[in-house]
């Protein structure tokens, strides 16, 4: 946290402008109390000043929209904190204050982050791949949620049991562009590496790929499945996952994570294979810096800025009387083709 700054006069009106989206002019008539400007702008100035750790001046010291929660999991993966960063600056465009509340290994639970967003009062609350996409979690939490009034979002992994609005990335498409993808440059034995399959996202990813398979190489479901490893959605996850599918001679893997992805690329190597001469590799995200990995990672890109954009001004018209439907806003991913990729080996080198 920056230590509140006495006088926001003082501080650079770029800063302030920059964080609230608006010019450095509109920044100085709000701090001078000059008329002219909308209310939601000048609540986007107020939010910034808060954001930035600068006391608001006295005139301007009312209360603001509110707090915004937004729980995450632990940020190791970069999508994650990617999509805080969408989420919070389109909160505080908005004359919100976001909150973030990030689950940790042997930290709070998501039950007792919410616990906590709820007891500071939050306005709302929008949730990133938490319980919601696991299928074996008692979705019942969320229902308790809605009857304490609290209004939500949950961002990835759609449950038909949970009364509210959901904002997903189409997994079963990403699989068919990452597929095709392959399967144009003669690659036929395709390998899956992805996480663990009570998750939505991951029977999503798995359902896309299955179908993907059959369409461009006409395996059955049967002969696919053999070409799925599960595993964990980190590097170490990866390089466990590509390591058995190159042993059952795949020469390319679609990772569920780029994190994973960069995995198979060290379990590549391990094995003395070059990628992409020997094994092509797509991830999934297209997390920040991923484009300057060593070979550049072709990847399935989330849209992250709409994801998010879409997530808050849900919420925002739930928490202005505006009930979303239980419904599941899906956006279309894109291929990203890097250096990662290449055509098929003829024929799979020995050894």
């Amino acid at each position: 946290m920056r230590p509140v700054q006495s006088n926001p006069v003082t501080a650079r009106l770029a800063d302030i402008a920059a964080q609230a989206g608006v010019s450095e002019a509109t920044v100085s008539r709000v701090l001078n109390g000059k008329p002219g400007v909308a209310a939601a702008t000048r609540e986007s100035v107020l939010a910034a000043l808060d954001v930035l750790g600068y006391e608001r001046p006295v005139r301007l010291r009312q209360r603001s929209a509110g707090l915004v929660g937004l729980i995450t999991p632990e940020l190791d993966n970069p999508i994650f904190p990617a999509l805080a960063q969408v989420i919070g600056q389109a909160l505080t465009r908005q004359g919100y204050t976001p909150v973030l509340a990030t689950q940790t290994p042997g930290g709070s639970t998501e039950d007792e982050l919410t616990e906590m967003l709820v007891d500071r009062g939050v306005s709302g609350i929008i949730f990133v791949s938490g319980l919601h996409a696991d299928t074996t979690a008692d979705m019942q939490r969320y229902d308790q949620l809605r009857g304490q009034g609290v209004p939500y979002v949950l961002l990835g992994g759609f449950s038909p049991k949970v009364k509210a609005p959901f904002v997903s990335p189409d997994d079963r498409a990403a699989m068919h562009l990452a597929v095709t993808h392959l399967a144009s440059l003669g690659h036929t034995r395709i390998g899956l590496a992805v996480g663990p399959k009570r998750f939505v996202p991951v029977l999503r990813k798995i359902e896309g790929f299955q179908q993907a398979m059959e369409v461009q190489l006409g395996l059955s479901a049967e002969e696919s499945e053999q070409l799925i490893q599960h595993s964990l959605y980190s590097l170490e996850g990866g390089q466990a996952a590509a390591g058995a599918l190159i042993g059952l001679g795949c020469t390319a893997v679609v990772c569920a994570s780029d994190m994973m992805a960069l995995g198979a690329i060290r379990a590549a190597r391990g094995l003395g294979l070059e990628v992409p001469r020997d094994i092509s590799v797509v991830g999934f995200d297209d997390s920040p810096l991923i484009a300057f990995t060593d070979p550049p990672l072709t990847t399935i890109r989330q849209p992250v800025l709409a994801m998010g954009q879409a997530a808050v001004r849900t919420l925002l018209e739930e928490i202005g009387g505006t009930p979303a439907p239980h419904s599941e806003f899906v956006f279309m991913p894109e291929l990203v083709v890097r250096g990662s990729t290449a055509s098929g080996p003829v024929q799979r080198p020995s050894g």
